[in-house]
């Protein structure tokens, strides 16, 4: 089975897969995940772990393509990580857990075959302090947060509001260094998914790590422009092109620019709107 094929760029929703249980792999595989993630750090306990980079190994090099989630550069694991995964051919790229300074991302890089893309996970306070440094790093593809162990780590509660400033800190690094938009923590309580994906669009992320394939349904559809949105887009565009690209005033260029920002999007996810929906759309 092909897993359908979203740029990792604007991928929504990312699946965390434990390594220590291939039987998942195919069930990942199945879902509409837009990018499934192998892990080999915390879903896999420190024994369990060399034949789980073995699994990890046989199932990507049978044809199938996934990130995997590595352990962190000062573990014990990392390079034993780096080199099974040196090896391997269906590497979609590498996510390295507690990502805390440029040089984790440069030492990784360099243990890794060249243009391996690099997902940085930030997950710490020592890593938020050097976010602006993790996303310049030329080998940082795109920023992800660790919403679990940055709260562990810095006693934070979980309310919203708590961790505004972090995921605001990630966003306006992510755009600084020319990324794209960060990737939001996982929601444990599906209960709250859908209210944990509108934030993460709120505050400028636009992917979210995901636990079961369960989630990923209401992620993608959280994380994709609404039908609204798009009619909106069209309507405006039309219009614009209809004035000649009469500039009436300085919201015209801004509102143009998200209207093909969100018609860009859809293209990309897929995603059709009805004629009459643009029709009857405010402008």
């Amino acid at each position: 089975m092909t897993h359908r094929t979203i740029s990792p760029a604007i991928a929504r929703s990312w699946l965390l897969v434990p390594a220590s249980h291939p039987e998942l792999f195919e069930v990942a595989l199945a879902s509409s995940a837009d990018a499934i993630i192998i892990d080999l750090e915390d879903a896999v306990a420190a024994n369990d772990k060399k034949q789980a980079r073995r699994d990890t190994r046989e199932w990507l090099n049978s044809g199938h393509r996934a990130w995997v989630r590595i352990n962190d550069a000062a573990s014990d694991f990392w390079n034993d990580d780096c080199d099974a995964l040196g090896r391997t051919e269906g590497l979609e790229g590498i996510m390295l857990a507690k990502s805390e300074s440029a040089s984790h991302i440069y030492d990784t890089a360099d243990r890794l075959p060249d243009g391996t893309r690099i997902l940085a996970l930030v997950e710490t306070a020592r890593g938020l302090q050097h976010v602006e440094q993790i996303a310049s790093a030329s080998s940082t593809f795109r920023i992800a947060f660790g919403t679990g162990d940055f709260r562990r780590d810095t006693a934070t509660g979980d309310d919203p509001m708590a961790l505004a400033y972090a995921r605001s800190q990630l966003v306006v690094a992510s755009r600084a260094a020319r990324r794209p938009a960060p990737i939001d923590g996982p929601t444990l309580d599906s209960s709250q998914l859908l209210a944990g994906t509108q934030l993460a669009k709120q505050m400028g992320m636009s992917g979210k790590l995901c636990l079961s394939h369960e989630q990923t349904d209401t992620i993608n559809a959280g994380l994709s422009p609404s039908h609204e949105d798009i009619a909106w887009a069209l309507g405006f565009v039309h219009a614009f092109e209809r004035s000649g690209g009469a500039i009436t005033d300085g919201s015209d260029l801004p509102r143009l620019a998200r209207a093909q920002r969100i018609i860009r999007e859809a293209e990309d996810f897929g995603i059709e709107v009805e004629a009459a929906d643009v029709d009857h759309a405010s402008y």
